[in-house]
């Protein structure tokens, strides 16, 4: 099979602003401005309130992540970074065609494609000390989950995550996310997007795991739903589990911290079905209903 034939998307997504293989999505013109608008609109809710904007790594170590219990919780989730060892380098200069390199052609994988945004930020600020009762955050990143099924932009594998967090006192947390349920609820009522709040019901962590448990118990996160099902949005109360992991302090005691998240694929997906395909109109709406909050 060619590059072009592996490249090119399936007949049904041929008319369509994006195409899809793999859970892996491909924008054209519009729905890129249409993404690049959204992710403007969440990063300002951020930005407008003190948050700092960060860049960081798309590739996080996994010894640190280790130590955020990623691999107990999220095991099925990771997407792991390796290369070909060493001493099999010549095999394949002088192969052909390597439709998948053998798990036994690779080094040890020291690192981790990141299925949030936010564990970069809370690496990025580990040991660090915090003198405001609300310490705010934004990135942008990035994230791959491996799903055990693939739905439109519904459920990708690849797909792009907008964050805002908020570190400090469990206070200034819990009024962080009740500001943005204010907001995001506003937003969608703007847009005549009628969205749903509701415990975190995704397998987001594993089955069986004993936070998997302790969130059934006590929720720390909420969805935001479109019409169709789709968890566009979520706040996550972390309590204080990465402020003393990371050893990120405020007043004294390890941080609490929370985070607003977005999935930006997703908003378009519930966009495009709202204004029926009309990509231009939809980010027209999207800036008059930001404009108007």
């Amino acid at each position: 099979m060619s590059l072009a034939d592996r490249a090119a998307p399936p007949p049904q997504d041929a008319a369509r602003p994006w195409s899809m293989r793999g859970g892996l999505a491909s924008f054209g013109g519009a729905a890129t401005a249409l993404l690049r608008t959204l992710d403007e609109v969440f990063a300002a809710w951020g930005t407008g309130r003190g948050a700092e904007p960060l860049t960081l790594p798309v590739l996080l170590p996994a010894a640190a992540l280790a130590e955020l219990d990623y691999f107990r919780n999220f095991p099925h989730l990771g997407s792991l970074v390796s290369r070909i060892r060493p001493d099999r380098l010549d095999h394949y200069s002088g192969a052909g065609d390597a439709p998948a390199i053998p798990a036994g052609d690779l080094s040890d994988a020291a690192h981790v494609l990141p299925s949030a945004a936010c564990y970069a930020g809370y690496l990025h600020l580990a040991g660090t000390s915090l003198d405001r009762p609300a310490t705010l955050v934004t990135m942008a990143s990035p994230c791959f989950r491996n799903e055990d099924r693939h739905d439109g932009l519904r459920r990708l594998w690849g797909f792009t995550m907008r964050e805002i967090v908020c570190l400090g006192s469990g206070e200034a947390v819990q009024a962080h996310l009740d500001e943005h349920h204010r907001l995001i609820t506003a937003f969608a009522g703007r847009l005549d997007i009628a969205l749903d709040r509701a415990p975190a019901t995704d397998p987001f962590f594993r089955k069986g795991g004993a936070r998997a448990l302790m969130q059934r118990l006590a929720p720390v996160k909420e969805e935001y739903l479109g019409p169709d099902g789709t968890a566009v949005a979520s706040l996550n109360h972390h309590r204080n589990f990465f402020g003393e992991r990371c050893g990120i302090r405020h007043a004294g005691r390890p941080a609490f911290t929370g985070c607003v998240a977005f999935g930006l694929e997703r908003w378009l997906h519930i966009l495009d079905l709202r204004f029926a395909g009309d990509l231009g109109a939809a980010r027209e709406a999207v800036v008059r209903a930001a404009r108007d909050l």
